[in-house]
């Protein structure tokens, strides 16, 4: 029966597929990859040899209807992304979006997702907490901050390298230098690193320590 699945793949690690995941991705008609060149590496190390079609930010406007439609036709489709959960902070909401809208079935496989080991391994509360995701680069940016710093539950954003100082300068400023927060980078690889402190005290660790790798932070609660 055609139906779209959602497949995590790893965020590192690769042993961290799941049986299932590798099931689909072997079983469907095709397989959506955010870059196909990125996916190939995993499909081949997994031996799977499914054929690939791109769906990505800069595409998925103009192909998300024919591919919803083939969908409605009669394929099977597994959506993938570089790493992660597709549609956390990845494509994939206009797709489940128009599949439902056509009637077609969507499932979405548990796995791997950045912020969840990262929001764990904190040793902040996470009884309740806000997923912001990334914060605007420019436009917004400082109204965001301003909204997020109202909030009273511990907060998880996402960071790249080269703007991490910036943000963690913002949080000092917005949520104030003594808030605790934690930093994870790396997860599931070899140089996998969290840093636990107050914003001071983490800006100063990065201020003198290479910053590389995708990053989650965790705003612990005021």
């Amino acid at each position: 029966m055609s139906k779209l699945t959602i497949v995590p793949t790893p965020i590192g690690n690769l042993g961290d597929i799941t049986l299932r995941a590798m099931e689909v991705l072997k079983s469907v008609d095709t397989i959506l990859a955010e870059d196909t060149r990125t996916s190939a590496k995993l499909l081949k190390h997994l031996g799977i040899d499914t054929r690939m079609n791109s769906y990505h930010q800069h595409n998925e406007h103009k192909v998300v209807k024919s591919l919803a439609q083939r969908i409605a036709n009669g394929e099977t489709m597994a959506l993938i992304t570089d790493a992660g959960t597709p549609a956390i902070s990845d494509p994939g909401y206009l797709l489940v979006r128009e599949c439902i809208a056509l009637g077609k079935e969507v499932e979405c496989l548990p796995g791997a997702t950045a912020f969840v080991p990262a929001l764990v391994v904190s040793g902040l509360p996470n009884d309740k907490f806000y997923f912001e995701g990334f914060l605007p680069h420019k436009k917004g940016r400082q109204t965001r901050l301003k909204a997020l710093s109202q909030l009273s539950t511990t907060i998880v954003l996402y960071e790249s390298p080269h703007r991490l100082l910036k943000t963690l300068n913002q949080i000092a400023e917005f949520f104030g230098e003594e808030r605790n927060i934690s930093v994870s980078r790396e997860l599931t690889k070899i140089h996998e690193e969290t840093i636990r402190g107050t914003a001071k005290e983490v800006i100063e660790y990065f201020l003198k320590n290479t910053i590389k790798g995708e990053i989650v932070i965790i705003i612990g609660q005021p």
